[in-house]
């Protein structure tokens, strides 16, 4: 097989001395494993391209989030994300069995856990949207969460339980730092507002921009006057993406300003020509339900 051929290593967990077993035939490597099914039992959990701190980040795990280890070695673990396939190398301390399995999602920015069910004393930690906890009880307005904790219960949704308006949750991560690679947790990038806010509406979205190119919705011709067209249209451009509002806005997650922003979609337009000499690459719409 050439190396023009092989599969995307980004969501095909391979290396030349490890692969998963699902791939045996498809790639070469030394040994074939199952891999062990774990989830992330910390807040976030950055997703390295290469098993050092100093490294790119690629991606982000949040709580909840099951990981597929196929190697571990000198304190980190490689495997594959279980929402959307992502390969890369998370530190293995930030995994706990599978069990207890998830049974509700974080359906805010950011939410707390306290130690009582009134939300009164000093929160031990936060969790941010699309983290996943599983719920044993209720007290008042309060779940409780296995392992210790309470949560705001109106910040929680059962799993499978989605929120249509994908706009709507975008625009709660409004002022969310811009993090490269991030999805929420410690901040967030372009691809990965895209990706939380459309699975927060049941869409299954991958992790990068030109992956999301080319898997989202359907294709929309580019108009002239791109304040034609309709809110909600996922606007790409080289190597960045984000929603049009309508109305000549756009909102996405900015190294501009380094936040998730809302600007004019035209300034966005005057910075992408003047740094690539592109314009928009594509625009994929995309339908709820």
């Amino acid at each position: 097989m050439t190396a023009d051929h092989k599969p995307d290593p980004r969501v095909h967990p391979y290396r030349d001395d490890v692969a998963a077993v699902k791939l045996k035939g498809k790639v070469k490597a030394a040994r074939f494993v199952d891999g062990e099914t774990r989830r992330v039992r910390i807040p976030h959990a950055a997703m390295m391209t290469k098993p050092d701190r100093g490294a790119l980040q690629g991606s982000e795990l949040l709580m909840g989030e099951a990981f597929t280890v196929y190697d571990e070695k000198d304190g980190w673990a490689w495997g594959q994300g279980a929402h959307d396939g992502y390969v890369g190398y998370v530190a293995a301390k930030a995994f706990g069995p599978a069990a207890p399995a998830p049974t509700h999602w974080v359906t805010v920015a950011r939410s707390l856990v306290f130690p009582d069910p009134k939300g009164e004393y000093p929160a031990a930690r936060g969790f941010s949207m699309r983290a996943l906890v599983a719920v044993e009880g209720q007290n008042g307005d309060y779940a409780r969460l296995s392992g210790g904790g309470w949560m705001f219960a109106g910040h929680l949704a059962p799993i499978g339980e989605a929120r249509g308006d994908f706009l709507a949750t975008a625009t709660l991560l409004l002022g969310t730092p811009y993090l490269w690679g991030g999805r929420g947790g410690l901040g967030i990038d372009c691809s990965g507002l895209i990706q939380i806010a459309l699975a927060a509406a049941g869409i299954d979205c991958p992790r990068d921009s030109d992956q999301q190119r080319e898997a989202l919705g359907r294709d929309v011709e580019i108009p002239d006057d791109p304040a034609t067209l309709a809110a909600g249209d996922v606007v790409f451009f080289p190597g960045h993406v984000g929603f049009y509002l309508g109305q000549g806005k756009f909102l996405h997650a900015s190294s501009f300003d380094m936040m998730v922003s809302v600007h004019p979609l035209n300034d966005v337009l005057k910075r992408v020509r003047a740094r690539h000499g592109k314009d928009i690459l594509k625009v994929r719409r995309v339908k709820v339900g």
